[in-house]
């Protein structure tokens, strides 16, 4: 076989009981995909062929639905007399299952950042209507060092309107929650839990269960606390041995609410474990982005793309960041500490955290920009978010659209405050203005 559809096959990639997933090119965009054939046997066999036409239906009710970078695109279904299949995104790089085990476990940041991204990716399909239901190593790809994508949606539940759909029996017992073994109505939770118990394999290369018969794993799944991960991994911090107990509570008043507070506390926990790569981990960077008044408006989706066109730079104390009557078509957004703006070494203002500066030369959309201000740094261990102009007049359109509200914002504000300053002196002058 050389091609499925338009598709035209490249390498199998993998197969499994009820499929096998070919790399392929599409023609007509010219990238490469990942095919997933449904075997004809599986959708013919009246034991299984219901169950496989739903989990089929329900990967074909994601196309187009789901758009977020961590999670792996659906381009196209195909159900015709010939075959049955999904097109979806191809992530070079294999599963995280290859991460799990006990020889081959990823340092502590890289962990906590993949379960960061997982949270995002996971509340993003929560928030369309999406519960994965099948969240396990296996379904999360590595797209980079720390970059994953979520895969697999055959087994979620899909809401639409007043419509679910869902396709019961099917899952990965070690990784399931209480309420999904005993078939209660599921909601985001039992995602909560099984990235859970992901974690915990992660961290300590085993799983929190492990039993020579499902019997014994579902009985202590509903009955027994699992010891903590750093019973097996003494580095893990006390702070990640609460995170994974408390996303893996039996009770779901218990367990995380909501996948924000989760990815909220594992932010934190990078203050209690040593990083050794960037001076921020893309989770720190993130939280930084999604709290500054600037990005008030841009969607998460939008951040990610934010976060993939800025350089961090840190500054110390009265080193200058940008320099009067020079060129250059950067700016610049403060995510730590202050700086102060001058005019001929004479001082115009003070800009804090969440405050923009060099931004005309972006918004003058000049090749040669001259600045005619400098600025530099106010205090110790300044952190500004650098924007290169020609990179953002690169991006889509949307998030143009965003950078340029925020910048409108920014100056209706900065002319208000003049005017006020200007009021303020001429009534210290007795100049009245009609």
């Amino acid at each position: 076989m050389k091609k499925l559809g338009k598709y035209e096959i490249v390498r199998k990639l993998g197969s499994g009981a009820t499929s096998t997933v070919y790399l392929c090119a599409d023609p007509f965009t010219t990238r490469r995909v990942a095919v997933k054939l449904f075997h004809p046997e599986a959708l013919r066999d009246e034991s299984s062929a219901r169950i496989h036409r739903k989990l089929f239906l329900t990967e074909a009710s994601l196309v187009g639905r789901l758009s977020h970078p961590h999670i792996v695109t659906i381009y196209d279904a195909v159900a015709d007399e010939d075959n049955t299949y999904i097109v979806m995104e191809y992530v070079e790089g294999g599963t995280l299952e290859k991460v799990s085990e006990v020889d081959r476990l990823l340092p502590l940041p890289q962990i906590v950042e993949i379960g960061f991204k997982c949270c995002k990716a996971l509340d993003y399909a929560f928030r369309h209507g999406v519960i994965h239901r099948d969240i396990k190593p296996a379904n999360i790809l590595m797209a980079g060092e720390t970059d994953i994508k979520i895969s697999d949606f055959g087994a979620a539940v899909v809401t639409q309107a007043q419509q679910t759909t869902m396709v019961a029996h099917v899952g990965s017992p070690a990784f399931m929650s209480p309420q999904q073994i005993k078939e209660h109505p599921l909601t985001h939770q039992t995602d909560i839990y099984s990235l859970g118990v992901v974690l915990y394999k992660l961290l300590s290369g085993r799983l929190p269960f492990e039993t020579t018969s499902n019997y014994n794993l579902i009985y202590q799944i509903l009955n027994v606390e699992p010891p903590p991960p750093s019973d097996f991994r003494p580095e893990i911090p006390a702070s990640l041995d609460r995170i994974v107990r408390r996303a893996m509570q039996k009770d779901l008043d218990q367990r995380y609410k909501y996948w924000e507070e989760m990815a909220s506390d594992l932010v934190g926990v990078f203050g209690t474990i040593e990083w050794s790569g960037a001076m921020l981990s893309e989770s720190e960077k993130f939280d930084i982005l999604r709290r500054l008044k600037f990005f008030r408006d841009f969607s998460d989706v939008q951040l990610w793309q934010v976060l993939r066109l800025t350089a961090w730079r840190r500054f110390p104390k009265d080193s200058t960041i940008l320099r009067e009557d020079e060129s250059g078509d950067a700016f610049f957004i403060i995510a730590r500490g202050r700086v102060q703006v001058t005019k001929q070494q004479r001082l115009l203002t003070v800009l804090n955290v969440g405050d923009s500066f060099g931004e005309m030369s972006y918004l003058a959309k000049e090749q040669q920009f001259t600045r005619t201000a400098s600025v530099a740094a106010a205090e110790d261990d300044v952190i500004a978010i650098e924007i290169n102009g020609e990179m953002l007049a690169g991006a889509e359109e949307a998030i143009r659209q965003q950078f340029n509200s925020a910048f409108l914002g920014i100056l209706v504000n900065r002319l208000a405050a003049a005017n006020l300053r200007l009021s303020g002196l001429l009534a210290e002058r007795n100049v009245t203005i009609y």
